[in-house]
């Protein structure tokens, strides 16, 4: 057969080398034609005499990322053809045979008789460590790009190629129950201690280490296929066992709310699989694979966080008649808590950085943070002093804007103040050079009124960040009127350089993100004074799928701040664009209780040194009724949280605020951690049914006030029996920059 992804090779010795090597990918993944290649190169090692063994390798920097999600969702599409032309029953046979060809695949691979090795250097993740366990040996280079794990958990899904029982059979059932839960990439080291490979070698010695393996007499037997193997932890039904089963089954409920199915998919198919010989744990594992792969869940994730998100950072917005910026230098305007994360995100993506404030002091300030949060990957390892040094030197802390002139792109992050940004943006844009991008990190100002104090409105634009801007993921880029395709293509060059995902929105008042926050924020304080006991709040928003609760939330931001956007927005729209309730309920907080958030220690909770912050008591003062807590349906609490996001979102929608559902949904799981099992925002809305969630808007409206009444465009929507995926069609309509 003649290969088109690997290269297939046998020496002098006997032993082969399949090196995976797909033409026209920067990545090697896993597509039915790999499957097929690979099931062939099985087959001649196994048949072929003068063979003793295989090592699979990879000829590109990485090994793999895994298996091509794309190729998933199409077998999803498949499933449902099949339905309605020949029936569930057909097509449900026909669906679980084709999801378990690659386990079944790795079982052959695993059983041929013949050992295989696996020699990994980069990424090796998902399907493709699920090949490596499948492999009688691996060793792993001890570069720092290496990583090895299962991240399936993280698009709804679970490791389906005998990840959960390869694992659950190398290591203790609660660390394997772990990894699979946390879906974590593990460095060289550590997944070497855990028992995941046997080697570590310099990169250039992996082949070798591998083949010393071979040479030695490896062994083509796993140890699950020999005669007395015994699983790490023992018996399921042992006194060690029920240890470790209903502490793990307490952990999920806790961590879940039984939100993720794939996530009770992995409890179940590791309790049942260690339980039995490893072909008909395999069987277990694909059944539940099946399950997981065909619910809505996993469809909503897939689609949301890998195909959109991937698609996002490719450049899908970015302006195709733009030539790419090669940007080496970069200002950031303000060394505060935000412009040194900006400044070091920056330096540590290799550009050069010119980090102003009002003095050289107060730059070095900012400069500080990045020693310090260089420091902290030192000491877990992850990065050495001679890194740290070279992102410092990349990094000049100044007070002169004389050395903007060569920067190619200026961020703002100063102050939240038109008067104090229309200072700095005139300063800068007299050393700037001509052709130079201007952005402002705004997080409550829209851009259009910032852009009238420049002298080229068309080369500015808003590139949000979210905090901590070295952990947040996402960044809007926000359009100006007068916003030219230039500057967009700039800002979403710099997003890519800095590996983070950005979303495009059209100037308005809270952007996209912020919008949907302040709705859910606002609803945790309506609860509040409707007599909901603040405990329950909080529990409740996590049990709908949200990060943190609303009050925390809000004590994180930054309760004197949530006062001042509120204040902004009455003077400048007008007292109905507010909600006086909440006004009067911050006012009396911050102003009357001196009680600003977890930055003065005191909020909606203490935070008391050197302990764990608890709910501050006095909230019952606040609260003129207080409702039994065995009365209140936790259940609509939980809508309410999610549907008044989803409501702002859909407004966002209809202002043109954000064009593109992808957008919408990203934005909503990596900016401000709406329910990721749901797949954001407009997926909820679709996953339930627009008239379904119209339904539930109009007796939620009723019942709890206008904020819940549905925008004009659900309305059409639902007497249309459309979604916003279908009505997009995957080509949004967008605003084109200037």
């Amino acid at each position: 057969m003649k290969f088109e992804n690997f290269r297939f090779e046998t020496d002098a010795e006997g032993i082969a080398v399949a090196t995976w090597d797909m033409p026209g990918r920067s990545m090697n993944v896993i597509t039915p034609q790999v499957m097929e290649e690979l099931a062939a190169i099985v087959e001649t090692v196994a048949n072929d005499t003068a063979i003793k063994g295989c090592i699979i390798t990879s000829g590109k920097e990485t090994f793999s990322g895994g298996a091509d999600l794309t190729m998933l969702q199409g077998l999803g599409a498949e499933y449902a053809r099949l339905a309605r032309t020949e029936g569930e029953e057909k097509a449900v046979a026909h669906f679980f045979a084709q999801s378990r060809k690659l386990s079944q695949l790795y079982r052959r691979l695993e059983t041929c008789g013949k050992p295989f090795a696996a020699a990994i250097h980069g990424v090796c993740l998902g399907g493709a460590f699920e090949l490596a366990l499948a492999c009688h040996f691996r060793v792993v280079s001890d570069a720092d790009v290496t990583r090895v794990g299962l991240p399936e958990i993280k698009v709804g899904l679970f490791p389906g190629a005998g990840g959960t029982q390869r694992v659950a059979r190398l290591m203790q059932t609660a660390d394997a129950l772990q990894m699979l839960f946390k879906g974590e990439q593990i460095r060289p080291l550590m997944a070497r201690n855990m028992g995941l490979v046997h080697a570590v070698a310099p990169r250039d010695k992996i082949v070798e280490t591998a083949k010393e393996w071979l040479r030695a007499g490896g062994s083509a037997v796993a140890p699950w296929d020999e005669k007395g193997f015994k699983n790490p932890s023992g018996r399921v039904y042992s006194p060690a066992g029920m240890q470790v089963w209903p502490a793990a089954n307490a952990i999920y409920r806790r961590e879940t709310h039984d939100n993720y199915p794939a996530a009770k998919a992995i409890l179940q198919a590791v309790y049942e699989g260690l339980q039995l010989p490893m072909d008909l744990a395999l069987e277990v594992e694909s059944r539940y694979f099946a399950k997981i792969l065909r619910s809505k869940e996993a469809a909503a994730m897939i689609r949301t966080l890998f195909v959109s998100m991937q698609e996002l950072n490719k450049g899908a917005r970015r302006p195709a008649d733009v030539p790419p910026a090669k940007l080496r230098r970069v200002g950031v305007l303000g060394a505060g808590f935000m412009g040194a994360g900006i400044a070091y995100v920056t330096a540590l993506a290799g550009m050069e950085v010119v980090l102003i404030d009002q003095s050289v002091e107060a730059a070095e300030k900012g400069k500080a943070h990045s020693h310090k949060l260089m420091s902290d990957q030192i000491m877990k390892g992850r990065a050495r002093t001679a890194d740290r040094d070279a992102l410092l030197a990349r990094i000049t802390a100044t007070d002169d804007y004389a050395l903007l002139k060569d920067c190619d792109l200026v961020i703002e992050a100063v102050f939240e103040d038109p008067k104090v940004k229309a200072e700095v943006i005139a300063r800068a844009e007299a050393a700037m050079r001509p052709r130079a991008i201007f952005a402002s990190n705004t997080s409550t100002l829209p851009i259009t009124g910032l852009a009238g104090h420049s002298q080229r409105p068309k080369q500015f634009i808003g590139i949000h960040f979210f905090s901590p801007v070295e952990k947040m993921m996402l960044v809007e880029v926000i359009l100006g009127r007068k916003t030219g395709s230039r500057a967009l293509a700039v800002a979403l060059d710099y997003v890519r350089a800095i590996r983070k995902t950005p979303i495009v929105v059209n100037d308005a008042r809270g952007f996209y993100a912020n919008r949907c926050v302040m709705a859910y924020v606002r609803e945790g304080h309506r609860m509040l004074l409707e007599g909901v006991p603040p405990a329950m709040i909080e529990n409740v928003a996590r049990m709908a799928g949200m990060p943190v609760g609303p009050l925390s939330l809000n004590d994180e931001v930054a309760l004197d701040l949530a006062l001042k956007i509120l204040k902004a927005t009455k003077a400048q729209v007008g007292p109905e664009a507010i909600d006086p309730e909440q006004e009067e309920l911050l006012v009396e907080l911050v102003e009357k209780r001196g009680r600003l958030g977890r930055k003065n220690g005191k909020g909606f909770y203490d935070y008391p040194e050197g302990g764990k912050k608890r709910l501050w008591p006095g909230l019952a003062e606040l609260q003129k009724t207080k409702l039994d807590p065995d009365t209140i349906d936790i259940a609509e609490l939980k809508q309410r949280f999610l549907v008044v996001q989803a409501l702002e979102a859909a407004r966002a929608v209809e202002e043109k605020v954000i064009t593109d559902p992808r957008e919408a949904d990203v934005g909503s799981i990596l900016g401000f951690g709406f329910a990721p099992f749901t797949g954001g925002t407009l997926s909820y809305i679709d996953g339930m049914g627009v008239a379904a969630f119209v339904d539930l808007a109009k007796a939620l409206a009723k019942k709890h006030g206008e904020r819940f009444k549905p925008c004009r465009l659900l309305m059409r929507m639902a007497r249309e029996h459309t979604s916003f995926y279908a009505s997009s069609a995957d080509k949004p309509a967008r605003r084109k920059a200037a």
